[in-house]
């Protein structure tokens, strides 16, 4: 009966569900083993101490920012030289934006300090002046930013001192000297006013690394994970379904309920097959109905000269 299994259209049917299946079931462990990062991740971070309650270290040595150097207290001695503001940064729910300084180490290199954050619109704004000379900052240590970081302005198209986005490689662009691909935000921000703003600069919080908390795209795992499983048992569905119509179908011709037809067993909705006797019979009435050359009706013009030649006669 399960014959039909071996013909060439079940064959690629079989070969088809025979990688789906493993394809699916691969790419559901996947999701689900980044989702378990991410959890682990986040235990561990809560199990450990603040990085801001660690002793302050060297801004090279904490260098390349990570999971674990990220929010560490750092170190860098220099001067202050570009500042830009970054807009529409939200602190304690309220719309502001951040003042920025470039600082010049002795290495050549300028490392990002976020001095404070100011309520308002940065267009037009007036900042504090940033201090002169040769300074020591102490700063929470921070991974440069992406376009999916909290309140990054990927868009582009920025008055001239704006900044969308903390990161190295746009501030490369901007400045004639390299830059640090990390930034450090002042724990206790500079006093002073700032005419129009609305009072001093408050100090930005060093934010979690990113991939290091239960957030959305950890629950996006979880989710993709399911559908995985989801398509894996859908498929091996589809297969029993399709498997048991073909057997129903071969088991109706075997008993004579259905005609076989040439591509296989006819279907109960599809047209029967023609039946020679019907068919003969069918031409047999239209060759009868047909009316021949004897059985034409006369017309009343050829009447009159049949009667005369028989008259004749």
């Amino acid at each position: 009966m399960y014959r039909f299994l071996l013909t060439p259209r079940w064959w690629g049917i079989n070969l088809f569900v025979v990688l789906a299946i493993p394809f699916c079931v691969f790419m559901g462990t996947w999701q689900l083993g980044r989702f378990e990062d991410r959890v682990q991740s986040h235990e561990q971070a809560t199990k450990q101490p603040d990085p801001s309650t660690r002793a302050a270290e060297p801004l090279d040595e904490l260098l390349p920012v990570d999971k674990v150097t990220s929010g560490r207290p750092a170190i860098a001695t220099g001067t202050y030289a570009d500042q830009f503001l970054v807009p529409d940064r939200e602190l304690d729910d309220r719309q502001g934006f951040y003042v920025l300084n470039m600082l010049r180490t002795d290495s050549g290199k300028a490392l990002p300090v976020v001095r404070g954050w100011l309520p308002g619109s940065a267009s037009g704004a007036r900042v504090p002046a940033a201090p002169e000379g040769e300074v020591t900052v102490t700063g929470d240590l921070q991974a440069s930013e992406n376009i999916n970081s909290d309140g990054v302005n990927a868009r582009g198209g920025l008055p001239e001192g704006q900044l969308g986005m903390i990161s190295a490689a746009t501030l490369v662009n901007l400045v004639p000297y390299d830059v640090y691909d990390a930034w450090v935000t002042l724990p206790e921000a500079e006093a002073g006013g700032a005419t129009g703003t609305g009072g001093a600069m408050k100090p930005v919080p060093a934010a979690a690394p990113q991939g290091s908390g239960l957030d959305l795209k950890a629950f996006q795992n979880l989710g993709y994970t399911g559908e995985w499983f989801v398509f894996a048992g859908f498929v091996l569905f589809m297969w029993f379904r399709l498997v048991r119509r073909e057997a129903e179908a071969v088991r109706d011709v075997a008993l004579g309920l259905v005609p076989e037809t040439e591509d296989g067993p006819a279907s109960e909705d599809g047209p029967a097959p023609e039946d020679p006797s019907a068919e003969e019979a069918v031409k047999a009435v239209k060759a009868s109905s047909v009316p021949g050359p004897s059985d034409s009706p006369e017309s009343p013009e050829g009447a009159a000269p049949k009667a005369r030649e028989s008259s004749e006669a």
